[in-house]
């Protein structure tokens, strides 16, 4: 992700790079392309704009609005569990994006608190990346087999099947047990490892 300024706008965007050897894969840099303009449709307070959907070469990427803050993730790292009440209208504001994304049929898929944005001021959390890079980079991954970020999904998308908002709501779930205990669930590194978890809990 690039920080960059609209100079026909003068303001500052945030800029999102499908790296250039998925985007060499025709199917992947298709379906970044569709999601990424299906998720640009979606208007609310607390799902972070898509400004533009651009090509050009070898290259593709959309612009975002610039969010000034820090992510959910950072602040967790950072100060380490949120207050339960702080943890409640964050949440709130997540599930308020996720159910309007919902009521549109758009499912975001990777719902973590590093793709949770926290607003400097108004204390506003917003949602990015709506069912944008992740389906493609997952899919990339599991045929090279790398795992990606395992502990967030739910055991159906784990286990590779279809998903629908009930995934997102899970993720959710596990969002909000990290804000408040700042620590995940399952210590899972692996699919396998967070499926027979999810089997065995």
């Amino acid at each position: 992700v690039y920080l960059a300024r609209d100079v026909g706008l003068d303001r500052l965007v945030a800029i999102k790079l499908l790296p250039p050897d998925l985007a060499a894969r025709h199917a992947l840099r298709e379906r970044f392309l569709r999601e990424a303009r299906t998720a640009a449709r979606l208007s609310h307070p607390n799902i972070v704009p898509i400004h533009a959907v651009e090509e050009s070469g070898r290259l593709v990427w959309f612009v975002m609005a610039y969010v000034p803050g820090e992510s959910l993730g950072q602040r967790i790292r950072n100060g380490g569990a949120l207050p339960p009440a702080e943890a409640s209208r964050v949440l709130r504001d997540v599930a308020w994006a996720l159910g309007h994304a919902h009521a549109r049929g758009v499912v975001h898929r990777d719902v973590k608190p590093d793709n949770v944005l926290l607003e400097s001021g108004t204390r506003r959390a917003l949602i990015a990346d709506f069912g944008i890079a992740a389906p493609a980079l997952r899919q990339a991954e599991s045929e090279v087999g790398v795992v990606g970020t395992v502990a967030y999904l739910s055991p159906e998308q784990a286990r590779g099947e279809a998903v629908d908002g009930r995934s997102d709501l899970y993720a959710l779930g596990v969002v909000g047990y990290c804000a408040l205990s700042s620590r995940l669930p399952y210590s899972a590194a692996t699919l396998g490892e967070l499926v027979s978890q999810h089997m065995a809990g």
